[in-house]
């Protein structure tokens, strides 16, 4: 089993940048894909992005792609999302998640295991 914790939220001016981390436990933290979701006051959790076990696949959301980029460091057990570029409407809690199997995946039912999420207000 593989229990997600992110960190890194916090307040940014639109414009501005910020990297979220999430630090997984688990033996087998290498052999899975993991993803960033995000749930904005008033809406529905949504994909983000989604990298691959060796982090040699990457997808976003177009609403972030050019924007947002997200990485690993398997040694580290650890997945990140830097966020640049950002806008008011990227205002929400982000959420790491851990599918248990090595390929991306866009959606929220293909993801096994939750972070409880960190908040991001970019503010205007």
């Amino acid at each position: 089993q593989v229990q997600p914790v992110e960190s890194g939220g916090g307040l940014v001016q639109a414009g501005g940048s910020l990297r979220l981390s999430c630090a997984a436990s688990g033996r087998t933290f290498r052999s899975y894909a993991m993803g960033w979701f995000r749930q904005g006051p008033g809406k529905e959790r949504e994909f983000v992005a989604t990298i691959s076990r060796s982090g040699g696949n990457t997808y976003y959301a177009d609403s972030v792609k050019g924007r947002f980029t997200i990485s690993r460091d398997n040694a580290k057990k650890t997945v990140y999302l830097q966020m640049n570029s950002l806008k008011p409407e990227d205002t929400a809690v982000y959420y790491c998640a851990v599918r248990e199997r090595p390929e991306v995946g866009g959606r929220l039912n293909e993801y096994d295991y939750w972070g409880q999420g960190t908040q991001v207000t970019v503010s205007s």
